[in-house]
């Protein structure tokens, strides 16, 4: 099972990462960009992911993935249940979410 450290050391170590405390939730965003969010019992990892694809993805695993809450609808966002993935997931998923929100050049130096 994954937790918030792995998170943290994942998020930590992308360019231009920070993480901030808010309404207690702790997030993870590039500017002014969140691309992750815990919720508060830090059981459940939003992440950005594209909305077209959103759908498809909590369909076809929907004891791992989740609709984003009501009010994130219209963003591009999705979430997962952390005890569902292991650590491979999540680079995976934290990855490809900071990549959605930094520039492709600075996605590239630090990507090769």
């Amino acid at each position: 099972m994954v937790t918030v450290a792995h998170v943290r050391g994942i998020a930590r170590a992308l360019p231009r990462t920070e993480e901030a405390l808010v309404r207690d939730r702790i997030k993870f965003r590039v500017g002014r960009i969140v691309y992750l969010a815990l919720s508060r019992d830090e059981t459940v990892l939003g992440f950005a992911f594209p909305k077209a694809e959103r759908d498809a993805l909590v369909a076809a695993e929907p004891a791992k993935f989740l609709p984003p809450d009501r009010v994130d609808e219209r963003y591009h966002w999705v979430q997962v249940r952390l005890a569902a993935i292991d650590e491979a997931e999540l680079r995976e998923i934290v990855v490809e979410a900071w990549r959605m929100v930094v520039p492709k050049r600075v996605a590239a130096a630090h990507l090769g």
